[in-house]
């Protein structure tokens, strides 16, 4: 008796196991394919969506979504056994239409730092070798950590964020990639707009008086936009405009460390030139 209900516990136990082993994954936003990489599952992907362009491996892998919608028919057709979503991003009608089709559907939602770590751990439990992005998940938290160490007692710097020209888009709390600025300690001075992603006019920057601006656009052109105001506008004035890689800094993946990086040194001049 105690043989048989060993045997059945094992037999349960790499049941539950196998079921969890994703063989053909489908991820539906840029971030989600390199998160999916780094948690062991590269080569097991079998659909991605436009962009998803790093590692150099998922620039081959077929495209079945873009920023609008997915490709149903075909998602399905590929017979996936796991689809890792972004909610935030994806059409929510089409992804609910997945799930009703019976397909296995994996929400990440990346609200924080920590969450990538997590989103990793997460995805790592349908790899066939879990220990890839466990380590991937604790080189993560570590290299925050001594990031944190050596950039968190810094003084506060006044940011804005240029996400767009025309119009003038930028980020307020809680939107990311707002964490990685207030890491450094990065003050946003849009952080209490009631839209995540406003929308400002050239008075209100110029009255909110950022002491640095960041963009993913040309900074050439982004400094031409600002030149006139360097008399009233600290940014401008002390040169403070850099641009950074939107890969790094609007994904939340691995790559977000470099973000970060380049961030907080770039606040730390910010504060010797004040």
């Amino acid at each position: 008796m105690k043989r048989y209900l060993l045997l059945l516990l094992s037999l349960l136990v790499s049941h539950t196991y196998a079921h969890e082993i994703a063989k053909r994954v489908i991820t539906l936003s840029p971030h989600a394919t390199e998160l999916a990489f780094s948690a062991g599952l590269g080569k097991n992907i079998v659909g991605v969506s436009d962009y998803s362009d790093y590692p150099p491996q998922a620039k081959h892998i077929e495209r079945v979504a873009n920023y609008q919608s997915l490709n149903i028919e075909r998602i399905v057709a590929l017979k996936p056994d796991l689809v890792i979503a972004w909610p935030a991003g994806n059409p929510s009608k089409q992804l609910n239409k997945l799930k009703q089709l019976g397909v296995h559907v994996v929400d990440l939602n990346i609200h924080s730092l920590d969450d990538i770590a997590k989103a990793i751990d997460q995805l790592s439990q349908f790899s066939s070798d879990p220990k890839i992005g466990e380590q991937a998940a604790i080189n993560f938290r570590q290299q925050l950590k001594v990031l944190a160490k050596q950039y968190q007692t810094q003084q506060p710097v006044k940011y804005f964020y240029q996400l767009s020209s025309k119009p003038i888009i930028t980020i307020a709390k809680g939107s990311w990639p707002s964490e990685v600025f207030s890491f450094c300690g990065g003050k946003n001075v849009f952080a209490n707009s009631p839209a995540p992603y406003p929308q400002v006019g050239i008075e209100q920057v110029l009255l909110a008086k950022p002491q640095v601006i960041f963009t993913t656009q040309d900074p050439s052109l982004t400094q031409q936009m600002w030149q006139q105001w360097q008399s009233v506008f600290p940014a401008a004035k002390k040169d403070n405009i850099w641009r950074i890689n939107p890969d790094w800094l609007n994904r939340p993946t691995m790559r977000t460390l470099k973000a970060i990086k380049q961030v907080c040194q770039d606040l730390d001049l910010v504060r010797k030139r004040s």
